[in-house]
């Protein structure tokens, strides 16, 4: 699997210069294969996806293969990178959107992004993008799927205002946990440990540092601190810090990052771009 990082910022873009360092554009991140062909998985659909598309339209695409967007969830920052999608747009693009869990309270998974492209928000309606769309409410909390390889997604359930997803996607073997917009209250969700246990790879948010988490209780993030604990006690290989607050700057990160590693040494704060290889 090659995961990449288009999107590290949480709860709106930012463009300012001394913040594109670790990157401005809100969350997406894509899983691919190595040769980056064939299918590809994106996980949420921030300012980021616009990056990716852009990407993915320079690349060979067969007519069996897929683009499958799943989502943590429909916050704003999540999604308002869709309509600037440009595969959105090619009638020979075939892309599956996907939610999934067991306790999914969404009744029309289509509607939600229908609702984003109606003329009073955009010009271009859904209808009228081109693409050919397969929307998909799993109310179930496991996927098994086959792309030339046979995989399992999971997803749980987290504690965050409207509620959260993370997804742990296994492939011969190897696992990469997907784990933000989560808040772990006065002490760790025992269950997103138990859910990142022996993840090769663990992407979870980092918005707030250890001194402005208790300013932010109720917001649905978590700090730094609680992401190094949730990898130590799951036995993660490699930590992957995202959702970088608005107002951190590249410099703060940067420093933020080094008090991240003297805890745990495979850590590091997403920089839009990094492609980790597991």
């Amino acid at each position: 699997m090659l995961i990449k990082f288009f999107g590290t910022r949480g709860s709106i873009p930012v463009c300012e210069v001394g913040f594109q360092e670790f990157g401005g554009n809100t969350t997406c991140v894509a899983v691919m294969d190595d040769s980056k062909q064939g299918d590809v998985l994106i996980f949420d659909a921030g300012t980021g996806i616009r990056a990716l598309g852009k990407e993915l339209m320079q690349r060979p695409f067969n007519p069996e293969d897929k683009i499958v967007m799943a989502f943590s969830h429909f916050h704003w920052d999540h999604l308002q990178g869709f309509p600037f999608f440009a595969p959105a747009y090619d009638p020979s693009k075939k892309i599956d959107i996907i939610a999934m869990g067991e306790d999914l309270d969404i009744p029309d998974l289509k509607s939600i992004f229908a609702k984003q492209m109606e003329s009073t928000f955009f010009p271009v309606s859904l209808e009228n993008m081109g693409a050919h769309f397969n929307f998909h409410l799993k109310k179930k909390n496991e996927e098994i799927f086959t792309t030339g390889k046979t995989g399992s997604l999971l997803a749980k359930r987290h504690s965050h205002p409207g509620g959260a997803y993370g997804y742990r996607l296994v492939v011969d073997d190897k696992v990469f946990v997907y784990c933000t917009d989560v808040e772990h209250g006065e002490t760790l969700d025992p269950e997103v440990v138990e859910f990142a246990k022996n993840a090769d790879l663990l992407i979870h948010e980092a918005q707030y540092t250890p001194e402005e988490l208790p300013k932010f209780r109720g917001w649905g993030h978590s700090s730094w601190e609680q992401a190094i604990e949730v990898a130590q006690l799951a036995g993660v290989k490699k930590l992957y810090l995202t959702h970088h607050d608005p107002e951190h700057n590249d410099e703060f990160i940067r420093a933020e990052e080094k008090k991240c590693q003297a805890l745990f040494k495979n850590c590091f704060f997403a920089r839009e771009g990094d492609e980790i290889k597991i």
